[in-house]
């Protein structure tokens, strides 16, 4: 028997380790988001954004599409203008298969893809970044552990076993930021009730994406979020942090919920 799970162990490589059933949520899924921007002393309305699950054909293969959208206007948009689609491809075993991140944020307009191809105890991943029209890298990376991106580390920590977790407990999560692989602790920080914009009072597991890496100077919270407390973690509240501040997304409608 041990000489069976070992092999089927080598057999099956990362690429059968990095999947993680889902339980949270399904096709159909569409929620809203009222934006503030914080910035130093400015702390105001911005705009609004979706979160949205579909199913779709990724080459060939059944897969979730994730898109996310975040859209400035107001006094916020004025002020610095965000405009930003996020999509990820994840298999339905919630592999990462395709990123791409349409950034337009302030006066600067930037593409990123990252995708993702598997064999055996091999992952490859292509990145490339273009800038206000100029290519900055187009790389080939290879690692042998599970990686996610910005919108994939999402579709993963919703379906995390918070069971028994303490505040400061973590999960080890190996990040693609750009073309660098880098270590990210999905930080547990405790249950809390909070209300949305819905107006409903939710019960709510709070965690913190952070990463850290040398090439980092502080420890960098690239997203926090706070997860219904219950089958669906519906991500109620998402803090993205761009280059000059902070957006908080606060849920104000949700629809086509798995449970």
């Amino acid at each position: 028997m041990l000489m069976l799970s070992i092999f089927l162990l080598f057999t099956m490589g990362v690429s059968g380790q990095c999947k993680v059933p889902n339980n949270a949520f399904t096709s159909g899924e569409k929620i809203t988001y009222d934006l503030y921007f914080n910035y130093g002393i400015i702390n105001a309305r911005a705009g609004k954004g979706t979160l949205s699950v579909t199913d779709a054909n990724y080459r060939g293969m059944n897969a979730y599409k994730t898109v996310m959208t975040l859209n400035s206007s107001g006094l916020a948009g004025n002020f610095y203008s965000v405009n930003d689609t996020l999509t990820s491809y994840v298999d339905k075993d919630l592999r990462p298969l395709l990123f791409t991140k349409e950034a337009a944020e302030g006066k600067d307009y930037s593409v990123e893809r990252q995708a993702y191809s598997y064999q055996g105890d091999q992952i490859t991943i292509r990145a490339v970044r273009i800038w206000n029209g100029e290519d900055r890298f187009d790389e080939t990376v290879t690692t042998d552990r599970c990686t996610y991106d910005y919108l994939s580390v999402l579709s993963y920590v919703r379906n995390i076993d918070y069971t028994g977790m303490k505040p400061g407990d973590n999960r080890y999560i190996q990040f693609i930021s750009g073309r660098k692989l880098v270590d990210m602790y999905v930080i547990y920080l405790g249950t809390s009730s909070l209300k949305a914009n819905n107006g409903k009072q939710y019960e709510v597991i709070n965690i913190s994406m952070t990463i850290k890496d040398d090439a980092f100077t502080n420890q960098q919270e690239a997203l926090k979020a706070s997860l219904t407390n219950d089958e669906n973690r519906i991500p109620v509240v998402i803090d993205t942090h761009l280059k000059v501040g902070l957006v908080h997304a606060v849920l104000k409608n949700v629809s086509g919920l798995r449970h």
